[in-house]
């Protein structure tokens, strides 16, 4: 089971951190936020990454080509350079495949070059600035139990304010940014069948505007509703939310061990 992660977008909503990297690369704790994505799915199994490069690309490459060395105990010899890696309980055991796919293409562009290494069966789809604690094996189990060409998490996002609880006129509780009923919106981490790549084009084709939009007016377009923990990165603020849940060992999203 592939899974594919849009990481080339320009991430403009947070340019204080993305003008020197790109999104996918803005740090929770130690690692990325990509990195915290891909070990969730990992854990569940899905071991084998796509990841769509545009802006920045080349950060993202060094960080896979260091990743061992940096994740490890290391023995250097001044002498003559050689490098000896130590196995030390480094345990990701992933393949990533790191393919350009230009710097101003849009999702569905990106999706699309990336045809050829994605005809041969159901493979994932996430975005590179989000978060979740979805239950990744049924959102599998249900996309194969409907046989539609897409499958869709369906989230609420948290509200961007302060949610009141009233006993008559007395405020009886102040949620801070509660999950509640704003109406559902894509969350990402999809489920997708080959037949995907009928309803794109080019590189100027938007995932969502286009192909997703086209697959719901045909039927074939499903969503899995999560109701748990969901949170993407657009904004300073959301991204020092993260930052907090992480450092105080409260992240939803933390599924591995």
């Amino acid at each position: 089971m592939n899974v594919v992660i849009l990481a080339g977008g320009l991430g403009t909503r947070l340019s204080e951190e993305t003008e020197a990297r790109p999104k996918p690369m803005v740090d929770i704790g130690s690692y990325p936020i990509l990195w915290h994505i891909m070990k969730q799915y990992a854990h569940h199994g899905f071991q084998e990454f796509y990841l769509a490069l545009g802006y920045k690309g080349e950060q993202i490459k060094r960080f896979f080509l260091d990743y061992r060395s940096m994740s490890t105990s290391m023995t250097v010899s001044l002498k003559d350079g050689t490098v000896a890696v130590h196995d030390d309980g480094h345990n990701d055991d992933w393949v990533v495949h790191l393919i350009e796919t230009g710097l101003d293409t849009n999702t569905g562009g990106r999706l699309k070059r990336l045809e050829p290494f994605l005809s041969g069966g159901t493979f994932m789809l996430t975005y590179g600035d989000g978060v979740s604690n979805v239950d990744l094996p049924r959102l599998l189990a249900f996309h194969r139990s409907h046989g539609r060409i897409a499958t869709v998490t369906a989230v609420r996002p948290p509200s961007r304010f302060g949610g009141l609880v009233f006993d008559g006129e007395r405020v009886k509780e102040f949620q801070e940014k509660p999950q509640i009923g704003e109406g559902w919106i894509n969350g990402g981490f999809m489920v997708l069948e080959p037949g995907i790549f009928r309803y794109l084009s080019g590189d100027a084709d938007s995932l969502e505007a286009v192909a997703l939009e086209a697959l719901a007016q045909e039927g074939q377009l499903m969503a899995f509703r999560h109701e748990q923990f969901w949170q993407c990165m657009d904004t300073l603020r959301e991204l020092r939310a993260l930052q907090r849940l992480w450092s105080e060992g409260t992240a939803p999203w933390k599924v591995w061990p």
